[in-house]
C-alpha cells in the first residue's frame, strides 16, 4: 500500500478508532479479557517506525525491544528536523537530544541535553538497565554513552547548520517561537502492546528549534512525555513540552484510564487541563496518544493537524487525530 493510500485510509477511519470502535472492522469493541497486539506512534514519521517495531512484535518479541528499535529509525533519518541526527540546533548552534524509555515493570531510563550521540533512545535504555539512576544529562550522559561504546555523530549536519546561520543573522539572540504543527517541536513517541500483553513506550526528540541553550522539554521526563503502567495502559505526548510538563501530561492520561476513562477520553481530559492552565493556547499545540491493556487506542490535540500511525497484524494506517479547538 502506498503512503498516500495509507493517509487516505487514515482520514477515513480516524473517527472510528478514536471513539471506541475497532479500527479495522468498524464493529463496536466488545468487553473481554483478550488483548490485541498493536503499535502506535506520533506523526507520519511513525509509519516507518511502526514497521520496524511490528517486526519485533509479530515474532513474539518484547514490547521494550519494539519501542526502542522503532524510534531508532527516526533518529537515523537525516531528513527529519525534529529528531536525531537531522535535528535542528539551539540558539548557539548545538543539536541537543532528549529521550526516554519505559517498560512493563515500570523500569525507566532517560537522557537529556546529550550531544553527538547517534541513538539517545538506546543510551536511555542503557541508563535503565546498567545504572541505579533514571536520568543522566549533558556531559555526564555523553560520557556514559561513550564509555559504553555508543556510536558518535557530528551535528548539525551541513544543511541544518546553513539554516541555523541564516536564522542567526536575522534573529541574533531572539528566541524562536514554536509554530503549531511544525517540526519545531515534533517528537517521535511510540507505544507497543506485545503478544504477552505487556506494554512499553519510548520517546525521542531534538526539541524546540533554536531553543535556549540548556532547554529540556517534556520528552525525556517520565510522567510528562511518556508513562507506562502495565496494569492500565500507556501514553506519550508531543508538542510544546513546557505546557505538557505543567500537567504531568502522560501520567495524567494513564491515571485517567485507571479511573475508568477510555484512551480517547483520557487524552481529551489531558488536553482540556492544558487549556485550563495555559489560558491562551492560540500558538500552543499539545497532543497525546494512548493505548490500554486490550489494545484500544486514543488520541487528542489542542488544534487540528496532528496525526498518528497505527499498525497491527491486519493493517497500517495514518489517522487524523481529534482536536479540541477549531
Amino acid at each position: 500500500m502506498k503512503r498516500r493510500d495509507l493517509i487516505r485510509l487514515g482520514m477515513l477511519t480516524g473517527v472510528f478508532s478514536t471513539h471506541g470502535f475497532d479500527l479495522f472492522s468498524g464493529d463496536k469493541k466488545k468487553s473481554s479479557d483478550h488483548f490485541s497486539p498493536v503499535v502506535i506512534s506520533t506523526w507520519n514519521h511513525g509509519l516507518d517506525a511502526n514497521k520496524v517495531a511490528w517486526d519485533q512484535i509479530k515474532m513474539n518479541g518484547d514490547a521494550i525491544d519494539a519501542v526502542e528499535s522503532g524510534v531508532k529509525i527516526t533518529e537515523s533519518d537525516i531528513n527529519n528536523r525534529s529528531v536525531g541526527i537531522g535535528g535542528m540546533p539551539d540558539m548557539e548552534g548545538h543539536v541537543t537530544l532528549d529521550a526516554c524509555i519505559m517498560d512493563h515493570n515500570s523500569n525507566c531510563g532517560s537522557v537529556a541535553f546529550i550531544e553527538g550521540i547517534a541513538h539517545p533512545i538506546s543510551v536511555a535504555r542503557a541508563v535503565m538497565e546498567k545504572t541505579p539512576h533514571v536520568m543522566l544529562v549533558g556531559e555526564g550522559a555523553k560520557k556514559f554513552a561513550l564509555d559504553n561504546d555508543f556510536k558518535k555523530i557530528k551535528t548539525p549536519i551541513p544543511e541544518v547548520k546553513k539554516q541555523w546561520k541564516e536564522w542567526k543573522k536575522q534573529n541574533r539572540d531572539k528566541l524562536s517561537k514554536p509554530k503549531v504543527n511544525s517540526e519545531n517541536h515534533d517528537t517521535i513517541g511510540l507505544l507497543a502492546l506485545d503478544k504477552k500483553g505487556n506494554l512499553s513506550g519510548s520517546c525521542t526528540t531534538s526539541g524546540w528549534a533554536y531553543k535556549m541553550h540548556g532547554r529540556v522539554g517534556d520528552s525525556p521526563i517520565i510522567g510528562a512525555g511518556l508513562f507506562v503502567d502495565n496494569e492500565v495502559g500507556a501514553a506519550c505526548a508531543t508538542g510544546v513540552g513546557e505546557s505538557i510538563i505543567k500537567i504531568a501530561g502522560s501520567h495524567t492520561v494513564v491515571e485517567s484510564m485507571r479511573h475508568g476513562f477510555t484512551p480517547q477520553e483520557a487524552c481529551e481530559e489531558a488536553v482540556r487541563r492544558i487549556i485550563k492552565v495555559e489560558k491562551n493556547v492560540k500558538n500552543i499545540q499539545c497532543c497525546f496518544i494512548a493505548i490500554d491493556k486490550k489494545g484500544n487506542v486514543g488520541s487528542h490535540a489542542i488544534h487540528k493537524g496532528f496525526n498518528y500511525a497505527i499498525k497491527n497484524s491486519l493493517k497500517e494506517v495514518l489517522v487524523d487525530s481529534t482536536y479540541e479547538l477549531t
